[in-house]
Formats: structure tokens, C-alpha cells, sequence
């Protein structure tokens, strides 16, 4: 019996123009919106295969995944579905993912961003084929910089350069101690917090992801994030800005700096217009790192195959059209990263004539080592739901909000994240 998970082109493969009349393959999406975008690349790929009819359905994570897991306790997963980088170990393991081996030579992996394809290598299998990837990112605020007479964010740029530029950029005009401005704003989640660890060559986890063992460079980052908003208080303490979304604190000018998902870029625009100027860069390698340690940090979103489908070799011609060349800027996110490289590399996606104007930044972190640093149950241990979670996410709060020491922090996660493993 298959273990039930509680959680939560134009090139297609020679047999699908020839799929027998009638057949229908079932895609499963996890954002309805998206599948509004897809319609028509869905109905290209029905043109292209007379008689065959895909049928869709779409609802949001809180709800795709519990009945993703119900389809597959029941032994009836769709032809093919969204699949998470922070769920594919589960789910192949649990043997719900057909392995796409057999059809890789018609897949056209060459033309994907490489780490992006590696992500689904589990086991000695390919369990999914990337339709797009993101990760943090240095956002600034260019008119602050300008203001302070600080120089832009490097890509050399040290730790130590950065603290100085937050220190300058942190302005409280009155000397009430509380800035108008800060130079940094970090919370306790994954894609604030985990990409300083990362470009410091640290790991949360052993080599075989079995345990939560974190090495010195990942403490030694945590350190210095610490630092910055207890010692330094260059950057506000969560508690501190009740009220205000974690993602709305640098676009509405609270801060000069901050790091998250590359993601935020469709948020800034929005909330905070034409306001400021602004740009990205890449998060500042740290000094613990070694060109055998630093990786870049991010991960794609997937498409897979339900190891039940009786349509597998029809369902990855499909994935193969739905992540190729068939799609258009206009079908991601603007800080979501096409992983077919010719799409990601037309000017409609990297839109020069808006903020940010430097969107090769996302691509040079593409042609990098990268990890993802994701493993078992790691929505559990990490922590990925709001602040105040028992996971690592609200451990840091904690910390940033002086109420614990980072040892304590590390102690009480390391336990609980130990144990989620162990589940």
C-alpha cells in the first residue's frame, strides 16, 4: 500500500500525436489563477493531439494538497500535477511519482536551467520536470542609497560592507529611537533567513538529511542576523511592527534594504508604486564560505506524473509543453523564472522598462551551484506557516524579538525539527 502523505513547445514526444481517440489526462494545478494563464497552451496541445482531451482542476495549496493526498490514498492520482520542491522527497518516496527516465531523451533537459532539473534527481530517478524557479534576493531601496551616499549593493560586497551600509542607512531624525527608516528588515522565514546561511557555505541538516545538525557557518549566520537587530538594531524586532505584513515593510519605505523571495517583485510594484526606485542583487556571500561550500539558494515549482496513470509517456508529453517554449512572460510571475532558459532570456520577461531594470541578476543565480535545502517533513521542522510557529520560523522571532538567546532558539529547534523527522 502507498504511504498517504498528511500536508499538507512545441517538441512533444513522438507516440502523443498518435494517442488513441478519446483519451483524457487529468491535470491537477495548485493555483487557479495560473490555470487561467494556461488555457491556452492547454488547448495548443489538444490541437496538436486530435482526440485527446485534458481536463482540469485547480484550487489553492490549503486545499490541493489534502486532496492531492486523498487521490493518492485512494490509488487515483491525476495524469499529471504541480509538485512542490519542498514535497518531492516525500512523495516519490511514497512511490505517488512516476519516474520520467524512460522518456529523457525527449525531454530536451539541455534546455532547462540545470539546477532546476536536478532538484527532481532522486534516488537514480526523475520524478518531475521544473515549469519555473525562484529565490531570495537583495532587494534595495535606490533612492535611500542615493540619500546616504552609499554605493549600491555589490555582487563582492562582504557582510561587513553590508552592516555598515544598513548602519548609515538607518535614520531616526528625531532621536526617539525608533527610525523612520531602517536599514534592514528580517523575520524568521525560510526565504529571509535561509539564503544568508546558504551563501555562508552553512547547512541546517546532515549529508543524508536524516537530522537537524547545524554546522558552524549556519550558526554563524543566525549570529549575525541576530546581531543586526538586537545589538546593532539596524533592522526592527518583528514585534515591533504589528500590523504591517512582513512583505509590505520595504515597499512601503520602513527599511532600506531586505532579503525574501524573488517572488515579491509583482508585491513591491503594487504597494509600493512609483514611491522609490529599487533594484536587486544577489545575497552577499558569507565570510565562512569556500568555493567548495557556497551554493545559491533556490528551487523550482514541478510538474510530475501520477504513478497511477495509465496515459505516463501521453501525461510527460505534456509536461514537456506545458514548461517548453510554448509559454510567454506573461504566463509567470514577474520574479518567477521560466526554467525552459529561452523564454527566461526574451526581453518580455526581463522587462528593462520596469523596476527592477536588472532582472539578469535572477539568471546569473540560475547558472550557479544551488540548494535547495529542503528534506522530509521540512514544512514542519522549518517552520513555513506564520510567525510564532513551533518550527525554526518562530524560534527566530523569538530570538529577534529579544526574548530568547539564539542558543536557546538553536536548542529548542534542533529537538523539534529532530523529532518531525523522526516522524
Amino acid at each position: 500500500m502507498k504511504k498517504t502523505i498528511v500536508m499538507m513547445t512545441g517538441l512533444l514526444l513522438a507516440s502523443a500525436s498518435a494517442a488513441a481517440a478519446d483519451t483524457t489526462i487529468r491535470y491537477m494545478s495548485w493555483n487557479p489563477a495560473q490555470l487561467e494563464k494556461e488555457k491556452p497552451v492547454i488547448a495548443a496541445f489538444e490541437k496538436a493531439n486530435p482526440g485527446v482531451k485534458v481536463e482540469t482542476l485547480a484550487m489553492p495549496p490549503k486545499d490541493y494538497w489534502p486532496r492531492l493526498a486523498a487521490l493518492a490514498a485512494a490509488g487515483d492520482l491525476p495524469d499529471v500535477m504541480m509538485m512542490s520542491s519542498g514535497y518531492i522527497q516525500d512523495w516519490s518516496e511514497a512511490g505517488n511519482l512516476a519516474d520520467l527516465t524512460p522518456f529523457a531523451d525527449k525531454l530536451d533537459l539541455d534546455g532547462y536551467t540545470e539546477s532546476a532539473v536536478d532538484t527532481a534527481r532522486l534516488n537514480g530517478g526523475l520524478y518531475a520536470m521544473p515549469l519555473s524557479w525562484s529565490g531570495p534576493v537583495l532587494f534595495y531601496n535606490k533612492d535611500a542609497f542615493d540619500k546616504a551616499g552609499v554605493a549600491y549593493p555589490a555582487g563582492d560586497w562582504t557582510w561587513e560592507q553590508f552592516r555598515e551600509a544598513a548602519k548609515k542607512l538607518t535614520i531616526d531624525s528625531n532621536g526617539d529611537k525608533v527610525p523612520e527608516q531602517y536599514g534592514y528588515s528580517v523575520f524568521g522565514r525560510y526565504a529571509q533567513v535561509d539564503g544568508w546561511v546558504i551563501r555562508n557555505g552553512g547547512r541546517y541538516l546532515n549529508v543524508d538529511a536524516t537530522a537537524i545538525e547545524p554546522n558552524a557557518p549556519a550558526i554563524n549566520a543566525l549570529r549575525f542576523l541576530t546581531d543586526l537587530v538586537v545589538k546593532d538594531k539596524i533592522a526592527p524586532a518583528p514585534k515591533d511592527l504589528q500590523g504591517v505584513r512582513f512583505q509590505d515593510v520595504f515597499p512601503l519605505g520602513m527599511s532600506a534594504m531586505w532579503i525574501d523571495g524573488s517572488w515579491s517583485i509583482d508585491n513591491i510594484r503594487t504597494v509600493a508604486g512609483d514611491s522609490f526606485k529599487w533594484g536587486i542583487a544577489e545575497v552577499p556571500k558569507g565570510p565562512d564560505a569556500t568555493a567548495d561550500s557556497v551554493r545559491a539558494y533556490a528551487w523550482p515549482d514541478m510538474m510530475s506524473v501520477g504513478a497511477t496513470s495509465k496515459q505516463k509517456e501521453l501525461a510527460a508529453a505534456f509536461i514537456r509543453h506545458m514548461t517548453g517554449e510554448t509559454r510567454t512572460a506573461q504566463d509567470f510571475n514577474s520574479g518567477t523564472v521560466p526554467a525552459y532558459k529561452v523564454v527566461a532570456g526574451r526581453e518580455d520577461w526581463l522587462e528593462r522598462s520596469k523596476q527592477p531594470d536588472n532582472k539578469d541578476v535572477l539568471l546569473n543565480i540560475g547558472t550557479q551551484q544551488t540548494y535547495t535545502g529542503f528534506s522530509k517533513n521540512w514544512d514542519s521542522w522549518r517552520g513555513y506557516g506564520a510567525s510564532g510557529s513551533a518550527g525554526m520560523n518562530g524560534e527566530l522571532d523569538e530570538v529577534f524579538n529579544g526574548r530568547k538567546s539564539l542558543d536557546e532558539a538553536v536548542k529548542a529547534f534542533v529537538a523539534y525539527g529532530n523529532d518531525a523527522l523522526n516522524r
